[in-house]
This record gives structure tokens, sequence and C-alpha cells, in this order.
């Protein structure tokens, strides 16, 4: 530490009137004794009573201490008290489904009595093995891809500077914090411990107390003042002492109190209880009937019926769905974090599927943060040299927690090192966003003379120094002029002034900052676009500086100052002024000098015009709109505070990794989406196969064979959530209406293969006539032509009803999006353990002999056929939903092959056509600002670039990229 850090600190202590304080350190007091506030108060008491009884000092602790102390008052944090395992594993049971299911296992085995038969055991067994099947795969799959995205979260712990061992500044994690620790706090951080503030260049900082108070102001506090754990400094620096750590702070006690086990409903769940509300619907319509017809009309004995009820309980229920969607989920927020995108919020993976509208800022984002200034291009307006004014400009820099602009303009300077000997400090204030600039008090060593000198943005700088008589007008339009020509070039400008002897400021220099763009963010922005994003520039830069670098990446310079929107659209009238802000939020493609309450307020315009946006941020005055965002996406190197309002966080720079995370996102929706349309098509598949073969021919069917149909369905099915698939070329949402239509037609299709093949079978000669085969008898009765049916009916359900997921996880063709070999390989083990069942089984207690490989391969055959025009019936319902749409959109995109000709004579894919209509009629009005070109005809022109398989064809390779075939087969293995 530097000699003069004593007089930097500028230590005050302050005295406030206390309760009794005990005799003694923390060594000899009990626990209970120190953090009791009517005993001992280390909030109130004086700040020497506090060095005292923590036995610490103003140089810090030394590592012997800290493992002392660590002992007795263990970690910096709060356990968070999970569910016990098998808990969390039985929680996969707990749900309407499941329940069903579970009645049906008490069916089984205690309904299904009477006629002289024992209890149905083989099916309360099976159905048992089935709950623990769906559960174990669950659990695993989630705590395996858990424990990936915690390892990763642990990484981005909270760090915090502590001063140790004899002075000595050190980064270490909160976690590892303990009382008596000196801890230094500036802007942005949130308070990792209970504290007394002990120094402040600035003399106070303002937190935001909101997490535990609740107030939405923030709260200055000077030292001597307590802070506590969880608020967020949202001014200022300052230097503290902590007092108390993990459950021994004010949060902790509450959150002790409180209990952290809190389930929410999210919108997956939702989605999930009406899909399965819809699944328990159809089954309960049919069961109904069904009970009607074989007890009312048909005068089926009781135990006869209780098993045709099984049939549609077991076969109809998609007990596996709530299973495969959550573990869907969980191994697709690991596969984000392998793509440095960790999702804090599960929720989130579902809702940046969807993100039509991307609100980025620009520095470290779209640019490198790696500013540097151009020292020939330095404006001078007072009677100074280049070196003096980067000296100044150094001197009004934090050197121990410097940020990018400190940084550059120390690095420029050269001699950051003379600085100590050469002046006192005599007090700092940082940079926040409020103020907007820095200042330094100082003495100079060599006069004795004390000066101020302040360093910022230049309108705000220029304030100061207009308040003086010496300068003129003249030299504030010059340097107004000065920042409108460095913005032309794309620099930002810092304004320095000096403060000699008491006087006024006066403003001596202008520096000219360069951030370069990112090499691959105009490609990135490209990509976005095609995508059907609107990426829209948010930065507190000047206007000609956003409208530069907007021209650079290919984004538009159709850019505004957003406060000179709503004074403009206040002039015209209160009727129009809504209207007016809102149109220029939707056109314009970026905003400037924006402060933080105008990010907050362009999120909440863009979502009130349904709109689903995300927002990136780094900072402090980012939370709020990170917050609001429905996805809150915190950039590499983000302050703790934009960390913790995010859903989102990124572990590397740059805009790509955002795209790559949307594009993930909506991978794994589209695994999500072709699963939830493959579980309802099933259910109805199966309730309407086997009532309408009641209905028809009292034809009953073993429930136990439909239990070996699930497991081995379900099984399969669990590979979904590893599966390759297209990313959707335009946001997602969830359209419940076509899933359950798209079922509908499906489950007819399949039941009515069922149908036809069964009349075929047992209703005519024409196996018999055609390939020899013995007549099949189709009644209940036990004999072996009945027994033969149920292998034979098994059978075909089991291979089209698995089939059909290759239909519906690809938009075309099945066979032109390739699924991963997990799947290919769950779905020939599936079926050929089912083959051989249906060819060889003899079991009595269910009533089934095998069929032999003769009508065995007639069924694979008939499945065959009657597979291949499934992509047919998947065409026509795209059709039937585009035209709902009014938009052309037969294939969704996919259709490489057969219509690639088509395809390649349209500049514009039909997504982004229906993207760009669905949103022109917010662009046809501009606000009289506006001097650009009309955004839809920008993306129009942009869209054009390439034609529709070009950038199916990328989108393709980028997903084989994401996952590749080798990642699949070893994640499966």
């Amino acid at each position: 530490m530097s000699n003069n850090d004593s007089e930097k600190s500028g230590h005050i202590k302050v005295d406030i009137p206390t309760s009794s304080v005990p005799d003694g350190n923390w060594r000899n007091i009990d626990l209970a004794v120190l953090f009791d506030k009517n005993k001992c108060d280390l909030t109130e008491c004086d700040l020497k009573d506090v060095y005292r009884i923590l036995d610490c000092s103003s140089i810090g602790l030394n590592d012997g201490e800290i493992n002392e102390r660590r002992e007795k008052f263990g970690p910096n944090k709060i356990e968070i008290k999970e569910r016990h395992p098998i808990i969390r594993f039985l929680l996969f049971m707990w749900n309407p489904l499941s329940w069903v299911m579970e009645i049906a296992a008490l069916v089984a085995i205690a309904v299904s009595n009477g006629e002289n038969k024992p209890p149905d055991w083989p099916d309360f067994l099976g159905i048992v093995l089935l709950l623990f099947l769906n559960a174990s795969i669950g659990y695993f799959e989630e705590h395996r891809a858990g424990n990936a995205v915690k390892a990763l979260m642990a990484s981005l712990a909270p760090e915090c500077r502590v001063k140790r061992n004899g002075g000595i500044w050190l980064t270490t994690p909160a976690t590892e914090l303990v009382p008596g620790d000196i801890i230094s706090i500036k802007l942005g951080n949130v308070i990792p411990a209970d504290a007394r503030i002990i120094s402040s260049p600035g003399g106070s900082i303002a937190l935001d107390q909101a997490a535990l108070t609740g107030e939405s102001l923030p709260v200055s506090k000077k030292p001597g003042d307590k802070i506590l754990s969880s608020t967020t400094c949202k001014q200022g620096e300052c230097e503290a002492i902590i007092i108390a750590t993990g459950i021994n702070t004010c949060f902790g006690r509450a959150a002790s109190i409180v209990g952290s086990a809190r389930d929410e409903v999210g919108h997956l769940q939702q989605i999930l209880a009406k899909i399965g509300n819809f699944c328990m619907i159809v089954i309960a319509v049919f069961l109904v009937a069904e009970i009607v017809v074989m007890y009312a009309v048909f005068h089926y004995r009781y135990r006869r019926g209780i098993d045709n009820i099984l049939v549609l309980l077991i076969g109809g229920l998609p007990i596996a769905m709530p299973t495969v969607l959550s573990v869907t989920m969980a191994i697709g927020a690991k596969q984000l974090s392998e793509k440095k995108a960790i999702v804090t919020r599960i929720t989130a993976i579902e809702e940046l599927a969807a993100v039509t509208i991307l609100c980025s800022d620009k520095t470290g984002t779209l640019t490198l943060n790696k500013l540097s200034i151009d020292k020939d291009s330095i404006e001078l307006y007072a009677d100074v040299t280049l070196d003096d004014v980067m000296r100044y400009a150094a001197y009004a820099s934090n050197q121990e927690h410097s940020d990018a602009i400190d940084t550059c303009v120390l690095e420029s300077f050269g001699h950051a090192d003379s600085i100590d000997r050469t002046i006192n400090i005599k007090s700092f204030i940082p940079f926040d966003p409020t103020n907007k600039r820095t200042q330094v008090t100082y003495e100079d060593k060599s006069t004795g003379l004390v000066h101020e000198v302040t360093k910022g943005m230049p309108e705000v700088v220029l304030g100061l120094c207009l308040g003086s008589q010496s300068e003129s007008s003249d030299k504030a339009d010059k340097m107004r002029s000065d920042v409108i020509k460095f913005a032309q070039r794309g620099f930002r400008s810092l304004a320095v002034a000096i403060n000699q002897n008491g006087g006024d400021f006066q403003l001596i220099g202008l520096l000219p900052i360069f951030d370069p763009p990112r090499e691959d963010t105009a490609e990135t922005i490209r990509k976005a676009i095609e995508l059907g994003i609107q990426v829209k520039m948010i930065t507190g830069d000047q206007l000609e500086i956003a409208k530069e670098t907007g021209r650079r990446l290919g984004m538009g310079d159709n850019m505004y100052v957003y406060a000179d929107i709503i004074k403009l659209a206040e002039a015209q009238g209160s009727n129009s002024e809504r209207s007016n802000i809102n149109d220029a939020v939707i056109s314009a493609d970026g905003f400037a000098s924006v402060f933080p309450e105008h990010k907050y307020d362009i999120v909440k315009r863009l979502q009130e015009m349904d709109h689903m946006v995300a927002m990136t941020g780094d900072g402090v005055n980012d939370a709020p709109a990170l917050a609001k965002a429905n996805v809150g996406v915190a950039v590499a190197d983000a302050c703790d505070a934009a960390r913790s309002a995010s859903a989102i966080v990124l572990i590397e720079p740059g805009l790509s990794v955002i795209i790559d995370a949307i594009l993930g996102s909506r991978q794994i929706f589209a695994r999500m989406t072709s699963y939830s349309i493959y579980t309802c098509s099933i259910t109805i598949r199966i309730i309407l196969s086997f009532s309408l073969l009641i209905f028809m021919y009292q034809y009953d069917f073993p429930p136990f064979m439909l239990l070996i149909l699930a497991i081995f369905n379900d099984g399969t099915m669990m590979t979904i959530a590893d599966d390759r698939v297209r990313p959707s070329l335009e946001p997602n949402k969830w359209r419940l209406k076509r899933i359950f239509i798209s079922a509908i037609v499906y489950g007819i299709y399949l039941a009515a293969s069922t149908i036809v093949f069964f009349i075929i079978a047992t209703q005519t000669n024409f196996l018999e006539n055609t390939f020899g085969i013995s007549p099949i008898e189709p009644t209940g009765t036990d004999t072996a032509g009945s027994s033969r049916s149920h292998s034979i009916i098994y059978l075909q359900v089991s291979i089209i009803s698995q089939a059909l997921i290759f239909t519906t996880r690809s938009q075309s063709f099945f066979f032109t999006e390739r699924p991963t070999m997990l799947l290919i390989i769950a779905f020939v083990v599936a079926q050929l353990a089912s083959t051989l069942i249906a060819v060889y089984a003899d079991w009595g207690f269910t009533n089934i002999i095998g069929c032999g490989w003769g009508l065995a391969a007639i069924v694979w055959v008939y499945d065959i056929i009657w597979f291949i025009p499934l992509d047919f019936v998947k065409f026509g319902l795209q059709m039937a939903f585009a035209r709902s749409l009014g938009g052309a959109k037969p294939f969704n995109g996919g259709c490489d092959n057969l219509f690639s000709k088509i395809c390649k004579r349209s500049a514009v894919s039909p997504e982004h056509t229906v993207t760009i209509r669905r949103t022109s009629h917010r662009q046809s009005t501009r606000p009289s600002l506006n001097n650009g070109e009309d955004i839809s005809t920008r993306l129009s022109s942009r869209l054009q670039r390439k034609s529709v398989i070009d950038k199916i064809d990328e989108f393709v390779e980028l997903g084989a990229s994401y996952y590749t075939p080798h990642a699949d087969i070893l994640s499966g293995l």
C-alpha cells in the first residue's frame, strides 16, 4: 500500500450512543451474545469498539486469523436447504398424470377381483415399474444436467476486494469473507456481508436496499453507517469492515425464518397442465362412452370391463410427458452452458426461443471494449500541452479500482506509477451513471497548492465550466463541434477540466476514445435479422457515435436520442403521444444518450406491443431493464447487480454468444413441440383404436401388453431430450391449437391403420388366401386365434406409433433431417424387442401367443406402407395452418429436396415474409424526426442477400456443429 493511503482513505469515525458493549473480543464472547442486538449491537456501537470486539485493524487480517474465524463463523453463505434426493425422486411421480396412473394401479390390485380370479398382479407390478422407470430416468438426467450447470455457476460466484496480510488488496470469493475483514465496495457491487463503512472517498455512497426493505429509492450511507448484505451500491465507493457473515447477517436471518423452498408455477408448467388436461379429457370422454357401451349395451362381465378400462388408462395417459419435457429443459440448460450461456432461470430457455427483439448495449457486446486514445487528435482549449491534459486526466482516474475508461487513460498517460510521488489525493469522487464524471481533489507536493480535476461526459463537464465567467460561449460551441466531429469518426469524447486554487472549473481538453467493433458483430447481426429478430442498439454514447457504429455493423443508422422522442411526442399533444413514441421505438435501429430509466421504458413499451424482448447489460444501471425484460442477459464481466437481475449469464463476450443461445433455445423448443404433438397423437390413437374395436367388434385387448408398449415407448422418447433438430427461422411460441389439431389428425390416421389391419386380419380371408396364414379368431375368448390377434395388434400398434416421432420431429420429409444415433438405436432396440415378443411370447397370464415370423413380417411391411404417407399428412397440416394465418408457408422452409426449385425462385423466405408482414402495421407511420428509410424496407433488403436454401443449409450446419453426432453418442453412452 502506498504511503499516503491513510490520507486517501479519509477515515472518519462516528460516535453513536449505544447500549452496553461487552468486554473482551469474539474469541471469548458467545456467538449468541455477539449477534444479539440487545447485548452486542455491532451495527450501532462506536467503530473503535467494532475493531476491539472483532480484534482487527485497518491493515486487515492475516491467514492464521482468517482460518481461526472461519472455523467459528463458518463460510459466508446461506445454505440452501435442498429437498432430500428421495423426495426429489418421488416428486417425478407426483403430478396429475401420475395420479391417474397410480389410480389405475389401485384398480388393478383392488378392484380387479371376482369371477374366481385373483387380483391383476402383472398389471399392478407393470404400472409400478413404469412409474419408477420414468422417475428414475427423469431424476438421473436432471441431476446430471443440474450438476454441470452448478459447476459453471460456481465459477461465476461473487468475488470481493479484501485487504489482508498487512494491507495487501486481494480478490477473493465472497464466501471466504469473515468478520473483521476490510473490504472495498464500488459501483455495481452487491454487498457480500453486513458491514460498517469506515471510509468513503466521496464522503458517502448510495445503496439500493429494495431487496431487503422494498425501498425503491437509493439510501445514502456515510462512514460509520451499517450496510447490509444483498444490497447494491448504486453510487460511490467505500471501504468497510465486515461485522456479520452468512446466516448471522440480516438477510441470512430473514432467509432462515422464511425458508428457501419456493415452488413457482412457470409458463412451461401451465403448458404441461393444458396438454395433460387435453389428454385426460379425451380419455374421460371415451372412458365414459366405453363403460356405457360395455355394461349397458353389451352386458360385459365386471372383470372383463375393468380390463378394458385399464387399457385406456394405461395406453392413453402420456405418463412420460412431464419427465421428458423437464429432462429436455435440464439437458438444454446444460447444452447452453457449454455454449457459454448459463441459465439461472430455467423457464428463460422457453422465453429465449420466442424473443423477437434483442436490445443490446454497445460497449463490450457490439464492440471490443478495448479503449484507446488517439493522442494526435486531442483538442486543447487552454494554454496547456497534450501531456498536461493526459496528466490531469490520469489524476482524475481511479488507480485501485479502475474501470475501462480509467484504465485507458492511465495506460495512455504511461506514468501512472509517478502519480503518488507527485500529488497527495485528498478526495476522489468515482464515476456513477447519474453524474457521468469523476472528480479528484489533490495537493501538489511541489507547490502545496490544492487543485480539483474532473473528467467525464462533455456536456456534464461543460455544464460545470459554463458557470465560470472565464468560459466563453465560443469555447462551448467549439467543444460541441469537436464532439460531433469525433463522433462522426466513431470516437467517444472525454472532457477534462481543472479548478485551480479554489477558482472556477476551466475546460482544458477533449480526448477522443475509440472502441472498435468486434470482428463477428456485423455477421452476427445479419444472422439475427435472418432469424426474425430485430437488434436495437441501446447506448449512453452520443447519437453520432451510435449512428456511425450502426453503419459499420450493418444494422442501420435510424437512431434517436430517446429523450428527444419523448419531448417531441409531448409537443404534438396527448392524443398522438403514445402512438408516436411507440412508432419511433419499434422502427428505430437504436437509441443514444440513454439513461437507466430510458432502458426500462424502452423494454416496457416493446413488451406492450406484444414483443418478447431480450436485453443485454453489464452495469448496475442496467439492472432494472434486465429484470423487466422477458430475458435479461448479463454479458461477460457484468457486475453483481446485473447478474442478479438476469435470467442468463454469459461467460464469453460478444453478441454471437447470444445468437448461439437463441439458436440453442429454439432447438430445445422444437424438441418439446415435436414430442408434445407425438404424445397427444399417441393418446388419441390408443383411445380411438381400442374403443372402436370394442364398439365395433367387442374386441378385448390385454392391458399388460399396453404396459409393455408404454415402457418401450417411454424409454425411446427420453432420447428426444438430446435430439438433433433444426432451429426455427422465426421466433417460437406455444400454439396449442395447432398441437391439438395435429394430434387429432395423426391419431385418427394411426387408429385407422389399426382398424383396417384388424379387419383385414380377422374379418377377411386375405391373409389366408394370399400368404397361407391360418385364420385368426377376433373374439375376446381365450382361444389360440384370439391370442395371436393380440400379438399382431400389439406389434402393429408398437411399430407405427413409435415411428410417428420421425415425422413430428422434422419439418420436411423425415429422411432429410437426420436424428441422433441414440434415437435411432433406441427405436431399433425397442421394436426388435417388440417383434421378438410378438413372435415368441407364450404368456397365458395375459392371453398372448406368438404369431410367428411370417405374420410379423407382414405387420412390418403393412406399417411401412402406412408410414410413408404420414409426411404428406404433415404437409397438409402445414398448408392448412399457413392459410389460417393468411401467409404462404406450406412447408415451414424445410422442404429442401422436392420443392427446392420453387423455393430458389424466391429471394425472401416465407418465414420472414410473415414476420415482416406481422410487424408492418406498427412501422407504417414514422415520427417527424425520422429521416431514415423505412425499417421494413431495410429488413427486406437485407434478407434478400441469400436464397431460402442457402439459409436452411447454413442453419443446418450450425445445428450440426452445435450438437455433433459424436457428442450425441457419447452423451447417450
